[in-house]
């Protein structure tokens, strides 16, 4: 006779319950990245849309700034690091391949020995990706609380000579605690990849190039690239249909968004996506991007952070969060904004 298992029991809906950041604390012009660029302060602002950048000091790590911004989080949450049961970081500048950010993270912040912690790496979409996890896992029964973190320090990983994306990056974190609900308050996540587009955004070289290096051979430390103008296209083609779709699944209308939060990567795309859309006219927009720069994975809960801090957004309002990037993957949901937000965007040792 076969023994029956046993299962998570669903236990309801989920939420977010608060946010919170971490911004470099070095704030870089234009003008101070653009001679070995060949370039200058007009040039990045019309491609980009960026007029400064948020950067962390060389002794400042990336898992420094996801412990602030997650601390910052859980204490406006009011729920206890113990309470925690998943931590998830989002990053692609964690500098080794084992353990893992999330359960370093984890233990800085004195969760629960029992929780679960662990890394997603799906670039620009990885926070997305994490709310995603999160919903599920809590509508299912498998977790309480799951604590979200997008941590990047990608100015570890620029080139200053690069054109094609060292200019954009910038470094910081921000989180989100996701908990039970009585009501469907973060609407299913639309997500995906396109493998074929992969080289679009990637790095010069493998690790391996230095494993398989020849005795006295100089290999130089990875940095990213990026095809701009081919993600350019496909950010503008093809990511608003995606997030259409989750408007749909969350069973609203484009007119019902009160927030329109996509990933900070280039100011032109952003404009792009909301022209598609089909947005109210007032509806309030994430520009986070122009002095905070791009962040990768922390990019969405940024400027969600930002919005709310200051007071453009509020808890309650609908908002349409999508990350894109690297990959190319991507990830969207419709969510309900929190009232709580924790720190204020700073990193301050």
């Amino acid at each position: 006779m076969t023994a029956t298992l046993r299962s998570a029991q669903p236990s309801g809906y989920s939420r977010i319950l608060s946010v919170g950041g971490a911004r470099g604390s070095l704030v870089v012009s234009n003008d101070e990245i653009a001679g070995p660029l060949d370039s200058s302060d007009e040039w990045i602002r019309r491609r980009t849309g960026i007029i400064t950048r948020r950067r962390a000091p060389r002794d400042v790590l990336v898992q420094d700034l996801a412990e602030q911004a997650g601390r910052a989080t859980l204490e406006a949450s009011g729920v206890d690091p113990s309470d925690v049961d998943v931590v998830i970081v989002s990053t692609v500048s964690w500098m080794q391949p084992t353990p893992g950010m999330a359960p370093v993270v984890a233990e800085r912040i004195n969760t629960s020995p029992s929780a679960a912690a662990y890394d997603v790496n799906a670039g620009c979409a990885g926070f997305c990706y994490g709310i995603g996890q999160a919903d599920a896992m809590i509508r299912s029964g498998l977790a309480r609380h799951v604590l979200v973190i997008g941590a990047e320090k990608l100015s570890d990983y620029g080139d200053p000579t690069d054109r094609s994306i060292s200019f954009i990056i910038g470094d910081g974190a921000g989180a989100a605690l996701v908990g039970p609900s009585d009501v469907p308050r973060i609407g299913p996540t639309i997500w995906g990849s396109d493998g074929t587009h992969s080289d679009a955004i990637t790095m010069t070289h493998s690790w391996l190039d230095y494993k398989n290096a020849e005795p006295g051979e100089e290999v130089v430390w990875p940095t990213a690239r990026q095809e701009g103008p081919s993600v350019f296209r496909w950010a503008t083609s093809v990511v608003p249909e995606f997030a259409r779709k989750a408007i749909d699944a969350a069973g609203v209308r484009p007119e019902d968004i009160d927030v329109f939060i996509p990933h900070q990567a280039n100011l032109r795309i952003i404009d792009s996506m909301i022209d598609q859309l089909g947005l109210r006219d007032d509806v309030v927009v994430a520009r986070d991007i122009i002095d905070t720069g791009n962040t990768s994975g922390a990019s969405v809960p940024l400027a969600t952070e930002r919005l709310l801090r200051e007071g453009a957004a509020h808890g309650g309002q609908l908002a349409l969060q999508f990350g894109f990037g690297a990959g190319l993957c991507y990830a969207a949901q419709v969510v309900e904004l929190p009232s709580a937000v924790g720190g204020n965007g700073e990193y301050s040792a």
